[in-house]
Order: structure tokens, then C-alpha cells, then sequence
């Protein structure tokens, strides 16, 4: 059986990470089974998480691991899909994970409020004592990434307006539908609920939560892919 190596659930996700939330959501998805196992970092092929272990080989990425699933276990959710609709779940699946994502990392890692909640948490993905030495480096890590890749240059007003950009993009792209791209779900399913679900579960009172709040759409969108493919769990 394939192995997931992934984080913990925490605030009503199955995982931290938007990633291993999208990778266990298509698992479900797609009917794939797995074993969920806790992340040994060192074992990582590309140093990050989530990854899979099947057949005794390691393989990395969300993505890449989602398209050597297709091939292995056969494309059961993308198959059907059409040049035009694979292109605006492509470009729905960029902005989150390369725009959206940095919103995310801000609102953990970055405002006061939110560390205080989630500092706790990564600590326990280190040996005891050894977490309370190292996170303040990788927070001082992920700052720096953010600055680098641009959000954190910026004032928190004009971080506000991108990433209610982002989220008002998402939902108008989603409308009605119950799924992303129609009446039935497809891979890029697994990252919109990911991500989206991320910000709207994390418990901190902030603007760009509300905004998405106020999405309805996304919010009865998270609550059914949650009650369809999490019912037993978020474990």
C-alpha cells in the first residue's frame, strides 16, 4: 500500500500544510489507498513534504506525485476534461499555490496572532527541546522567502488587496458549481479545498479570513468536499 508521509491535522484540516492537504484530498478522490505515516524529514527526496513511498521507491512534490498517480493507478478524475477546462484549472491550481500560498505562509508565520497558534504545533515535528532552538530560525527563514518573493516587501494594506484578489478570482472561477470545473471532481478539486480550506480553518480573526469568509460559494464548497471525502476524519 502506498505510504503518505505528511504532518499532523490541526485546526479541523487533515494536515498543517496546504500540500499535504491537497495530495491526501486527491488520494481520496481517486480512490487511491494509502497509509498516512508521519513525516521523517531527513527521508524527503526533495527536503519537503509531503512524499510518497510506494513499491520501495520515494517520490516527491505534490504535483509531480499527483501525475505519477494518473499514470500508475489510471487518470480517473482528469481523463475526460478538455484543453480549455485542464487551462483554467491549471491556472486556478498557480495562483494558489505560487500567489495564494505566500498569503497563507503571512498569516502563520508572520502575524503575531497566528504564531502564536501555529508555533506550538511545528514545534512538535522536532525532537523535545530541539523545536524550541530551531523554529525561530526557520521563521526567520520563511520571512525572509516571503520578502524574496515579493509579499513581504509590501504594506499590510496592499497584502490585503492581492490576496482578496486571489480569493475573489477563485470564487468567481468556482461560481455554482458544486466542483471546480462542473458537476464532478477533478484534481484540481484537491487543490482548491486545500487551500482555501486553510485559510478559512485556521482560527485567527484577521481581514483576509473574513474576506473569504464572506465568500460564500468557497465556504459551502470546503463544507461539502469536507463532509464527501473527510466524513470518517481528518486523520
Amino acid at each position: 500500500m502506498l505510504t503518505l508521509h505528511k504532518t499532523t491535522a490541526a485546526f479541523g484540516l487533515s494536515d498543517v500544510s496546504p500540500f499535504c492537504v491537497k495530495l491526501e484530498t486527491y488520494l481520496r478522490m481517486a480512490g487511491i489507498p494509502y497509509m498516512g505515516k508521519p513525516a521523517a524529514f531527513g527521508k524527503a527526496p526533495k527536503g519537503k513534504i509531503p512524499f510518497i513511498e510506494e513499491d520501495g521507491a520515494l517520490l516527491g512534490d505534490s504535483q509531480l506525485i499527483i501525475e505519477h498517480l494518473k499514470r500508475k493507478h489510471g487518470d480517473t478524475l482528469d481523463a475526460k476534461l478538455g484543453a480549455e477546462d485542464i487551462a483554467r484549472g491549471h491556472l486556478v491550481r498557480r495562483v494558489l499555490e505560487e500567489s495564494f500560498y505566500w498569503h497563507i505562509v503571512r498569516e502563520r508565520w508572520v502575524i503575531p496572532e497566528g504564531w502564536r497558534l501555529y508555533k506550538p504545533i511545528f514545534e512538535t515535528f522536532f525532537p523535545p527541546g530541539v523545536g524550541k532552538l530551531v523554529v525561530p530560525m526557520i521563521r526567520r527563514g520563511m520571512t525572509k522567502a516571503m520578502h524574496t518573493q515579493g509579499l513581504g516587501r509590501h504594506s499590510p494594506e496592499e497584502v490585503l488587496e492581492m490576496g482578496k484578489a486571489d480569493v475573489s478570482a477563485v470564487a468567481a472561477t468556482l461560481g455554482d458549481k458544486p466542483f471546480l470545473l462542473g458537476d464532478t471532481p477533478t484534481s484540481f478539486d484537491a487543490t482548491l479545498y486545500a487551500f482555501i480550506a486553510s485559510i478559512l480553518l485556521f482560527p485567527v480573526d484577521s481581514p483576509l479570513r473574513k474576506y473569504t469568509q464572506g465568500q460564500q460559494n468557497l465556504v459551502r464548497y470546503c463544507e461539502h468536499i469536507q463532509k464527501r471525502y473527510f466524513a470518517n476524519g481528518q486523520k
